[in-house]
């Protein structure tokens, strides 16, 4: 690469080989070494596109003994390409160890953008409430996934999830205890793979769906909580106030309250408890 001692984030396909970018490549190509999750994966990923590089192993166990190691060749004027099983690095996955020492060492780190399962997901669901909180996968234990799911609660936007096959099926069980069966679920299964599924139900359904079909328990997932529905504001509405407010300024309270309520059609005792409440305030 034109700049050395440089730390590639790069982003690899999360299914179909066809998703890498053309920036991508070009940074595993020129690169002096490729950090990877799982080198037996990766090399297979290599070949394919025909690139050979030196492959050093950077894992959940071994994260930070790697990343010093790494950092002293980068500081040695080496470039190194930081890459995943599938996706983006230290999403979820190893890299953020790296990334942290390579910049508190005050070397460069440049993200290599590319496939990403949340936004993946996030693009097909058909979901159009702004805003998302990723959280990733959730603990292995069930108490501790439904206490966990139970501080997500009041989140008042989607919430994206990973889970494994083997707890697929628990899990969202635990998301039909805590957030109800009316709650819709978009389940994104092996998202750009030959088997891609998305399917959108209510958690109730899900579940039944799920336990219908074990091939559907197979795979990668990314799971999209949607957000609940907007519940129906209470209290009166800006008309119906400044209606009331008027009629208050010529009648006695009574009159009103009676003149509203033929008016707006509201509840004689709502508009009641408002016009005292006004009074209260003036």
């Amino acid at each position: 690469m034109s700049e050395l001692g440089t730390l590639y984030v790069v982003a690899t396909p999360i299914g179909n080989l066809g998703d890498i970018t053309l920036r991508a490549l070009e940074t595993l190509k020129q690169v002096d070494a490729i950090a990877a999750e799982d080198t037996r994966h990766s090399v297979g990923l290599l070949r394919h596109f025909g690139i050979s590089k030196p492959l050093v192993a950077v894992h959940e166990h071994n994260e930070q003994y790697s990343a010093e190691a790494l950092l002293k060749r980068l500081q040695a004027g080496e470039s190194i390409a930081l890459v995943t099983d599938a996706g983006t690095p230290a999403v979820s996955d190893p890299g953020a160890v790296v990334v942290q020492a390579v910049r508190a060492a005050g070397l460069r780190v440049v993200p290599i953008p590319g496939a990403s399962a949340v936004i993946t997901a996030l693009s097909a669901s058909g979901i159009t409430q702004s805003g998302f909180c990723f959280e990733g996968f959730l603990p292995a234990s069930g108490s501790q996934r439904r206490k966990r799911l139970e501080t997500l609660k009041a989140a008042p936007m989607t919430l994206v999830l990973y889970e494994a096959p083997h707890r697929i099926v628990e899990c969202v069980q635990d998301l039909l205890t805590v957030f109800g069966g009316e709650r819709l679920l978009t389940v994104a299964r092996e998202l750009t793979k030959t088997f891609e599924t998305i399917h959108t139900s209510s958690l109730t359904e899900t579940v039944s769906w799920l336990e219908a079909d074990s091939n559907q328990q197979r795979g990668e997932f990314v799971l999209l909580i949607h957000p609940a529905p907007a519940e129906k504001q209470e209290g009166l509405d800006e008309n119906t106030q400044r209606i009331l407010k008027r009629l208050l300024q010529e009648l006695p309270l009574k009159q009103a309250v009676a003149l509203a309520t033929d008016i707006t059609g509201h509840k004689k005792n709502e508009l009641y408890e408002a016009a005292l409440a006004f009074k209260a305030a003036v």
